[in-house]
């Protein structure tokens, strides 16, 4: 998610959202160190037990889905002044998926919550083995500009829901949907358990100097690197939704126009700005050729002759990304599109060729609307130019061929993988997000975000008498002993430490 997102320990501020307070500190509390305070009410709130109970969550969940109902206007407002995001764009790409993420926690809760039992072996017959899914404690959660919405709350429902404390660190880059969020979300929630932060790249160093339980970071790897050297200090346990350049494969056995259909509207929704949308196109010079004039026809038809009048385009986040997009339209050769307005952070719906591998477009997750196309001689130089770069967050695959689509799945490897569309599959809570190596760690959605801010604690309840039983386990130990213990470990998988 390439200069998208999270906080920064470096002064960067026109790159990076950062760190701070939303709170104006008392006198008596320490100029050095705004948040000490703040952290150890969130932090004796937790020790409290309060946030244990399944009715507690439940109840904050709930309170989460009336901020999304009863301020729905505020936020499309928000999403449109930040990046021109229509009423639908934002509730297809924000409002409802919060919402359904919030409706599936609060109809699972119990069952989430519930012990899972283990199985035993002969040493343990008489003993209840189970995983409790206990809630880490105090969490940080530090989301992006993107989809400022989204990527803020879908954590936030997790952590909820699994018990914990939040401090939440909206991106100050989407500063409309920043100032929703900062003065109005906290209205809802119970305020011994949950704390907003804003501020500057200052803060930033010394929010992350403090331990946590857990850290929930999605930005760029750059920034990732400083969270996660951030959360060695402490031993803090992350998850780092980064971004990447994600690959797209078109064979030559497959419709130009279906591929342009589906590759237009993924790359171009938000502008671009979405971290698994497909960054660059691999295909044949044959490919290409009939690819350019389906790529048109849909840009035509999706955003009309004049896509910047269009209701259904975004902008560029601010004019630090539009000039970093904009320098990037002088690689290779542009074929469509490529033109721009700097005062309305515009940038046209682009397709760039004669790209070189060795080229500004092709060396950074571009996060807008440009698309490099790459020619390969065919499935195997793909799979071998994708392979020599980094992993990426989601990798595309388009043929008619079920083979071609299932070797690409085989011999590569990505944060997700579709064959045949773009990333449709973010819309399913079933499955996980998350990257693998450059692209990140962890992974959420639906049950896996609260599994991820669950420790899962392993647990033996043994009875407190019997003690004959556990004779065998004592030394000295007889030949027959000895035999009997071999028999029982190497039948069942059993380890001491």
């Amino acid at each position: 998610m390439s200069e998208k997102g999270g906080g920064s320990a470096v002064k960067d501020p026109g790159a990076e959202p950062t760190l701070g307070t939303s709170w104006v500190p008392h006198p008596s509390q320490s100029r050095t160190d705004p948040f000490e305070d703040t952290l150890r009410r969130l932090r004796e709130a937790f020790h409290s037990g309060c946030t244990r109970p399944a009715e507690f969550r439940a109840e904050q969940l709930q309170a989460l889905g009336r901020f999304l109902q009863e301020n729905k206007q505020l936020l499309h407002d928000a999403l449109a002044q930040d990046l021109h995001k229509s009423a639908f764009d934002s509730d297809i790409s924000e409002l409802i998926i919060c919402q359904n993420e919030i409706n599936l926690a609060l109809q699972n809760l119990q069952a989430w919550m519930k012990d899972e039992p283990g199985s035993t072996n002969w040493f343990t017959k008489l003993d209840s083995a189970f995983i409790r899914k206990e809630p880490f404690g105090l969490v940080l959660i530090i989301a992006p500009w993107n989809y400022p919405v989204n990527l803020t709350l879908v954590p936030l429902v997790g952590a909820l829901a699994a018990g914990n404390c939040v401090v939440l660190k909206p991106s100050e880059i989407s500063r409309g949907t920043e100032k929703v969020l900062a003065e109005v979300l906290p209205k809802y929630l119970d305020q011994r358990c949950f704390a907003m932060v804003l501020g500057g790249p200052e803060e930033t160093g010394q929010l992350l100097e403090h331990k946590f339980d857990y850290i929930f970071f999605t930005g760029s790897p750059r920034v990732g690197k400083i969270v996660m050297t951030a959360a060695t200090k402490h031993l803090t346990p992350v998850t780092l939704e980064l971004g990447g350049k994600n690959p797209c494969y078109v064979d030559d056995d497959c419709d130009p126009q279906i591929v342009a259909n589906r590759v237009a509207w993924f790359r171009y929704f938000n502008a671009g700005q979405t971290c698994v949308a497909p960054d660059y196109l691999l295909c044949s010079p044959e490919m290409q050729e009939r690819l350019l004039p389906a790529l048109q026809s849909t840009i035509t038809r999706f955003y009309g002759d004049d896509p910047q009048s269009s209701p259904n385009l975004g902008r560029i986040i601010n004019q630090k990304h539009f000039q970093r997009l904009r320098a990037l339209l002088g690689c290779g050769r542009v074929a469509i599109g490529g033109q721009s307005d700097e005062r309305d952070r515009y940038i046209a719906p682009t397709v760039l060729v004669d790209v070189q591998e060795t080229e500004p477009v092709m060396q950074e997750e571009i996060f807008g609307p440009i698309l490099p196309i790459m020619n390969v001689r065919g499935l195997d130089e793909a799979i071998e130019f994708i392979n020599r770069r980094e992993k990426p967050l989601a990798l595309y695959a388009f043929s008619n061929s079920s083979q071609v689509v299932n070797q690409m799945l085989e011999q590569t490897s990505s944060g997700s993988f579709v064959g045949n569309d773009g990333f449709i599959h973010m819309t399913l809570s079933s499955l996980p997000f998350g990257g693998v190596g450059h692209s990140g760690m962890g992974r959420y959605h639906g049950k896996f975000t609260f599994d991820t801010f669950s420790h899962h604690r392993a647990c033996l309840l043994c009875p407190a008498g019997l003690e004959k039983l556990n004779n065998i386990r004592y030394p000295p130990y007889s030949d027959r002993v000895q035999q009997l213990v071999h028999w029982v470990l190497g039948s069942q998988s059993c380890t001491i430490l």
